[in-house]
């Protein structure tokens, strides 16, 4: 019957561990599966009972109970059932009654057995001993004690060190070259909070090797048993060597991009390259820079002896490694065999894990530099050429301790950020260059020094702009004039830069020249005015407009002070009105038209004019805050605390008023400050005749001034001041029109003016043999300084000053 029904197996059948018994526990059929999952034959089993081969399981009650009370059903049985060879097969017994179709009897029971799934304990085990013999990651184990339990072969390869000898043993025992205090605190943190650390950071050394620094990511959890209680704790450890320093010099570089080259100087870009080196990539590492460079100027071609360079910037861990040796600012040199003097020639990096202390150039190396870090143990060097745009600057050389030798990775991590900071050295170089032409330009068109004059005691500075490589277009001037007077000008041209230096330039030189010529204030400006359409016509004309395109809405201040009269006679072209402050200590603003600024088409420049007490101080500066309308007032209050403590040098006024201005203003703002604190001009030392319009009051007047030479105690000049007086005077009578006025001035120069109603103009020339006259004004120009002429609204006045 077993075979009968074994024929009836669906085809597979070999395949499913499967067998029939019939009503009375006998095997009736047996499948290829029974066969190879338990090992025996069906030759060795069928027609035998199953109670015999398992009689554990396949008793009557078993059965009964396996096949259950509804036919057709799939009972299940979890058994163990020994194979012919003796080993036990965890199974799961599937079981179902046979029945003829339409019969009313049973046939028997059908049993199907499939291996039973791993309990979940085994199934921990076998993955816990893979993980631990497979997996790539360490792992280790601690007890409750933090020491040792396991360690897998990834972590044995890790740390370089056994498990037999790890196990039972603390951190600090194995792995002395880790910060053990630290990892130890992870752990019991972890064990007091039964809370897991995810991707903590450690970094140190292990046996595996010993040379170098290693990092590690590590994630620790606690374990418990089944009843909850803590058995101890594990580390799932990664090295991350490689991808965290991959991330160290990307984040080295890119904060070098921002670090380096903050501003356009020199010095401090060779500092923040120090900066950025140590300690991050460097023990020790310094800047050399070839002088020229310093200075602005274009590097110059190496030549084939000796190299002198500057230090600029070093840093060092330890700064003890330069005691002794040269300090920043310090020109120096390297010998001509050191790879510092080859770098520099040819402009290539050098990498010397090593540094030979028997190598011929330390040999020859009087200079204690190297030597000194020897003694400190720095060996490991690197140097980088700086170079952009073609020239070599200097160079850079870093240095390490033995511990720590650079490698061919920190070579190309040198070289990108050396290449960054070189090109924030050349445009801080440039820069430099430009800035410092730029203040060249700027201070040749300014007074270098004041002109010795009676009338003010003046004080002066110009703070440039702190963009545009600081030129721009703010001036003063002080023009002494005759008659002891002094002219005081400020103005500011608009624009930035070298074309508004340039526009600066035009102005200054046409007042300086119209002042000579003796015009007052509103003459002068309505002269510049009319000069600056023409002069912009003829640069269009040219093509080269823009460069003085700056002249248009340019604004000037005018002003000149009499110390005999005390009065000054000012004249705006849409510059503000200058403080007065008197020795009170009060500052007003006068109520001087502004007029329009230069180039406008306005030519009317209304002149004010007022009188000045002796020790007024006269404030003028190239820029005014911008205060809103009606607070004029808080800026005269400033001004005037400022100015009222007179002990103090007028210099130093001068900068504290350039600061309190300065506060105010835009960074693109350039600002000239002058001030001018007034004197009068002693009476005694002027001396005024009337003089009637006829030639024998020649005589009288010439015995008048040889009086009061006599009182003066000049009577040295005395035959040349009778010529001058009597040519002066003379030409006066015939050719003016009276009053007639003669003054003699005793100040820095004894000034004689002759003064008339007529307003025609004098003009010497070189009278021949047979000339009868002509001759005075030649007289005059051989015998004193210097000679002139200038002009009132009524006549004019010819002037001569004689050396005392």
């Amino acid at each position: 019957m077993g075979k009968s029904r074994a024929s009836r197996l669906a085809p597979g059948d070999e395949k499913i561990a499967g067998f029939v018994l019939d009503d009375h526990g006998l095997v009736s059929a047996w499948s290829a599966g029974a066969e190879a999952l338990f090992g025996y034959s069906s030759f060795d089993v069928v027609g035998q009972p199953a109670a015999v081969l398992w009689p554990e399981v396949f008793t009557e009650p078993t059965l009964e109970n396996a096949s259950g009370p509804a036919p057709g059903s799939a009972p299940v049985l979890h058994a163990v059932l020994t194979g012919r060879d003796g080993r036990p097969a965890d199974v799961v017994l599937h079981t179902s009654r046979l029945r003829e179709p339409g019969g009313p009897g049973s046939e028997g029971t059908i049993v199907i057995a499939v291996p039973a799934p791993p309990s979940p304990v085994a199934e921990g085990q076998a993955i816990l001993e893979a993980l631990f013999s497979q997996a790539p990651v360490g792992i280790a184990v601690y007890d409750r004690n933090l020491r040792f339990v396991r360690v897998n072969a990834a972590l044995e390869r890790i740390h370089g060190f056994p498990e037999e000898r790890a196990l039972g043993r603390s951190i600090r025992d194995v792995l002395p070259g880790l910060d053990a205090a630290a990892i130890e605190s992870r752990l019991k943190k972890v064990l007091e909070t039964g809370r897991p650390v995810v991707n903590a950071v450690h970094r140190g050394r292990t046996p595996a090797d010993p040379e170098r620094d290693h990092v590690w990511n590590v994630s620790s959890v606690v374990l418990t048993g089944p009843d909850d209680s803590v058995l101890g704790v594990t580390d799932l450890i990664i090295d991350i060597t490689d991808r965290y320093q991959a991330r160290e010099r990307l984040s080295l570089i890119g904060e070098a991009a921002v670090r380096i080259g903050t501003t356009l100087d020199v010095q401090r870009t060779a500092d923040e390259l120090v900066d950025m080196l140590v300690p991050r990539f460097a023990d020790v590492a310094a800047i050399d820079l070839l002088d020229s460079v310093m200075a602005g100027a274009e590097p110059e071609p190496m030549g084939k002896g000796s190299v002198v360079v500057r230090l600029v910037a070093r840093g060092a861990v330890n700064p003890a490694v330069f005691e002794g040796i040269v300090r920043p600012g310090q020109l120096h040199g390297f010998p001509l065999d050191s790879p510092h003097v080859q770098s520099l020639r040819d402009g290539q990096p050098r990498l010397i894990p090593v540094v030979d202390p028997h190598a011929p150039w330390m040999q020859n190396f009087a200079d204690q530099r190297i030597r000194s870090m020897l003694k400190y143990h720095i060996t490991s060097l690197i140097l980088v050429p700086l170079r952009a745009r073609g020239a070599t600057l200097g160079f850079v050389h870093m240095y390490r301790g033995r511990a720590k030798p650079f490698e061919e990775d920190d070579l190309v991590l040198a070289q990108d950020i050396v290449a960054r900071a070189a090109v924030c050295v050349d445009n801080a170089r440039r820069y430099t260059n430009e800035h410092m032409a730029a203040l060249t330009l700027h201070a040749s068109m300014l007074p270098r020094s004041v002109a010795d004059q009676s009338a003010v005691e003046v004080a002066h500075h110009y703070r440039p702009s702190r963009v545009h490589a600081g030129a721009g277009g703010d001036w003063f001037d002080v023009i002494p004039l005759s008659g002891a007077r002094v002219a005081l000008a400020v103005g500011a041209v608009p624009g930035k830069g070298f074309q508004a230096a340039a526009c600066m330039g035009h102005i200054c030189s046409a007042i300086r020249t119209l002042a000579q010529v003796e015009l007052t204030p509103d003459e002068l400006l309505g002269q510049i005015d009319d000069m600056v359409p023409r002069l912009l016509e003829r640069e269009h004309a040219a093509g080269s407009a823009a460069v003085v395109e700056a002249l248009k809405a340019s604004t000037c201040l005018y002003a000149v002070y009499d110390p005999i009269s005390r009065r000054c006679v000012m004249a705006s072209a849409g510059h503000p009105p200058p403080a007065i402050v008197g020795q009170d200590g009060k500052a007003a603003f006068p109520e001087l038209p502004i007029n329009a600024p230069l180039g406008l088409g306005d030519p009317v420049f209304e002149p004010l004019e007022v009188e000045l007490d002796e020790g007024s101080t006269l404030v003028l500066c190239s820029q005014r805050p911008p205060y809103p309308a009606g607070t004029a007032d808080e800026l005269a209050s400033r001004l005037g605390t400022v100015i009222a403590n007179r002990s103090r040098p007028l210099d130093d006024t001068c900068r504290a008023i350039a600061d309190l201005v300065a506060s105010d203003l835009t960074k693109e703002d350039g600002l000239a400050v002058l001030l001018a604190r007034t004197r009068t001009l002693d009476p005694e030392k002027v001396a005024t005749w009337t003089v009637p319009p006829v030639p024998e009051a020649v005589g009288d007047i010439r015995s008048l001034v040889l009086q009061k030479l006599q009182q003066w105690r000049l009577e040295h000049l005395a035959f040349v001041s009778e010529l001058i007086v009597s040519e002066l005077v003379t030409n006066a009578i015939r050719h003016g029109s009276a009053p007639i006025q003669l003054r003699l001035i005793l100040d820095r120069t004894l000034i004689c003016e002759a003064s008339d109603a007529a307003n025609t103009s004098p003009h010497i020339r070189r009278a021949v043999a047979t000339d009868e006259g002509g001759r005075g004004l030649f007289l005059v120009a051989q015998c004193c300084h210097r000679w002139g002429t200038r002009y009132a609204p009524l006549g004019k006045t010819i002037w001569a000053e004689q050396i005392l």
